[in-house]
């Protein structure tokens, strides 16, 4: 089959690995589509010394390893668990010690005709919701685990740091909870998007600071971080969504005197993603940037590392 490989930095279309074929417990999904993710990305810049498939972002047609989901269109969630160690006995699988990850940690992913999943990751794409929207399950899926992290009102300022795809993506989920939000970034063109759904945008001078009681970075740039710590009040949340290639320099000192909580956010809840994505609570159109052939994979991350680039689809085959 073809599929994106990833080696020392380096990305090369091949044409003969070996279809897969699922082990007990797994089936095999043929992927219809996937995105390029910001992570995708860092793994290429060498955030993580990953070898392999590239991709995690993806809907397909379950191929085989489940009678009962053959045919059927399916999302996955990405860390396989082994189901025995604390983090699994203990209800958090995304932190399983012997976890594989798609496209990520020892798992061959999704920038592939066929990748496989255990059973029990896949979730059925409703009827109703298309495939390029479904492609954006698993970040959204990311963007509410904030919430299940943190416990946001009304009457709390929340400040996103970011405009990017996560970063929209994020912004539609926090803004339906009523708190008092703002999206910052630098490109107007992108900040418009959620400007059209009613909610306040500015650009980045536009943060003032010690004013927001919760910050979630989502630049992917140190200087989120920086930006995101000097916007909280004291005893304010900064959740950290970004993955960076590089280290943050952080003054660890003003964290301890104005005891501010700083939370790490990744993985989230699949069923509540496809369910706004149903009922058209958030709409992923527009993050849409442009779409290539898997033969063009090497042209897509191109693409995708432009700036001022939203979410670049790969398409691997159709339905």
């Amino acid at each position: 089959m073809k599929a994106l490989w990833l080696q020392d930095k380096q990305l090369e279309l091949r044409t003969e690995i070996p279809i897969p074929e699922p082990p007990t417990g797994e089936a095999r999904v043929r992927v219809l589509q996937a995105g390029i993710c910001n992570t995708d990305l860092e793994l290429l810049r060498g955030y993580y010394p990953y070898g392999g498939i590239l991709g995690h972002e993806f809907v397909g047609v379950v191929d085989s390893g489940s009678e009962s989901l053959v045919g059927q269109r399916v999302v996955g969630e990405i860390n396989a668990a082994c189901g025995k160690c604390h983090f699994c006995q203990t209800g958090q699988p995304t932190h399983c010690e012997n976890r594989t990850v798609l496209g990520i940690v020892n798992r061959n992913g999704a920038f592939a005709e066929y990748l496989t999943l255990p059973i029990e990751n896949l979730h059925l794409v409703p009827d109703s919701v298309s495939t390029d929207a479904a492609t954006f399950t698993e970040p959204l899926a990311a963007a509410l685990e904030i919430q299940q992290q943190v416990s946001i009102s009304p009457n709390q300022s929340v400040l996103v740091i970011g405009d990017g795809k996560l970063g929209q993506l994020v912004a539609q989920t926090l803004f339906l909870t009523g708190c008092d939000l703002l999206v910052v970034g630098r490109h107007p063109e992108k900040l418009q998007y959620l400007a059209a759904r009613g909610i306040k945008t500015g650009l980045v001078d536009a943060v003032r600071p010690r004013q927001f009681d919760i910050c979630v970075e989502c630049t992917g740039n140190p200087e989120g971080f920086a930006l995101a710590r000097q916007a909280l009040r004291p005893r304010g949340i900064l959740v950290l969504k970004s993955t960076y290639a590089g280290h943050l320099t952080i003054d660890a000192s003003s964290l301890v005197v104005d005891e501010i909580t700083l939370i790490g956010s990744r993985c989230g809840p699949f069923l509540p993603a496809l369910e706004l994505l149903a009922t058209n609570q958030v709409d992923v159109k527009p993050l849409i940037h442009s779409r290539f052939p898997l033969d063009d994979a090497l042209k897509a991350f191109e693409s995708a590392q432009t700036k001022g680039t939203l979410k670049v689809l790969l398409e691997m085959s159709s339905l």
